[in-house]
């Protein structure tokens, strides 16, 4: 018997142990696996939409964007359930409070209450101040843009998905490659839709990484949809040509973001948490002489900048593959 109760006891313990690795690590693939399949349907439906832009009214005293947007495009290609407009974003199963990326660290969790507008979700959407920059005598070029605020909204998918919704109706083309320490694009009017998903409504845990993630449409003409997850932490700083051994070095599975991606982890920087001031794309571009550019994306002032591939210090920030 005393033999029989200490096989039971070790049991029990190597069972407490274990247990709740393997059903994180259940958890874990099952919400990559979801995912994926969310990604593939946003991805194909947007792609059905013959344009992002100009749905609904937008003015000082109307704001139907996001709620048209939904209803008279989105519903048409995509399956979809319950439609809530900011004021109900409950009612469509959107949590009360998400724990970011970084756990909290840059400054506590998401509320209903700033996820309610485009701004309150990421004052950087809103303007950018003036600035400007001089190089190579006096040439200067000022990146400034501002939009209205737009209203989120929210529904929920025949799969059980709650998405939340984030929409410019003025979004704007990408017009050029645009090459030279000068040539400062604001990222911001690019955005069209910006899709913040949880995978089981308001079940737990309701953390970034986890059940939760977003998924940004950019371009209102042959758009662009990206999901990215980023890893926790930066990868440390590096020339563009060394980026990739450093995602390699970090995790095997991952590598470096295109500059969709890291246009959408800018949309998405409340989310995230804590990141460095600017970093590295995979995106490259050459300039008037041929010189071989990437792609890099300041979180300060919400630009994109190329800058050479051999430039050192600036900060590498992976995504999973």
């Amino acid at each position: 018997m005393a033999e029989i109760l200490l096989s039971l006891t070790i049991i029990g313990v190597v069972a407490a142990i274990t247990l709740p690795s393997l059903t994180g690590n259940i958890n874990e693939r099952t919400w990559n696996t979801q995912r994926k399949a969310l990604y593939a349907r946003f991805s194909q439906a947007i792609a059905l939409m013959p344009s992002l832009n100009g749905y609904g009214t937008l003015s000082a005293t109307e704001d139907t964007a996001a709620e048209t947007f939904v209803t008279e495009g989105l519903a048409k290609v995509l399956k979809i359930n319950n439609i809530c407009d900011s004021e109900h974003l409950a009612d469509c199963g959107i949590p009360s409070t998400i724990t970011p990326l970084d756990g909290g660290a840059s400054g506590g969790q998401m509320t209903l209450a700033n996820m309610k507008t485009l701004t309150a979700f990421n004052s950087i959407m809103g303007s950018v101040s003036g600035h400007t920059v001089t190089g190579g005598g006096t040439s200067s070029v000022p990146y400034n843009y501002s939009q209205m605020d737009t209203k989120a909204a929210a529904f929920e998918t025949v799969n059980g998905e709650s998405i939340l919704v984030y929409y410019n109706p003025n979004c704007r083309p990408y017009t050029g490659s645009g090459t030279g320490y000068d040539v400062l694009i604001a990222d911001q009017p690019h955005m069209c839709a910006n899709f913040v998903y949880d995978l089981n409504g308001n079940k737990g845990p309701n953390t970034v990484g986890k059940d939760i993630g977003f998924i940004s449409a950019l371009y209102p003409s042959d758009p662009v949809v990206v999901a990215p997850v980023p890893a926790l932490r930066s990868a440390g700083a590096a020339s563009q040509r060394d980026a990739g051994k450093l995602c390699k070095a970090q995790d095997s599975e991952s590598r470096v973001p295109n500059i969709e991606e890291v246009s959408a982890i800018l949309y998405n920087k409340p989310l995230v948490g804590i990141q460095p001031s600017t970093i590295w794309s995979s995106t490259l571009v050459s300039d008037s002489k041929g010189s071989l550019q990437a792609w890099s994306m300041s979180f300060h002032s919400a630009r994109r900048c190329p800058y050479d591939v051999n430039r050192e210090g600036i900060q590498v920030w992976c995504v999973k593959r």
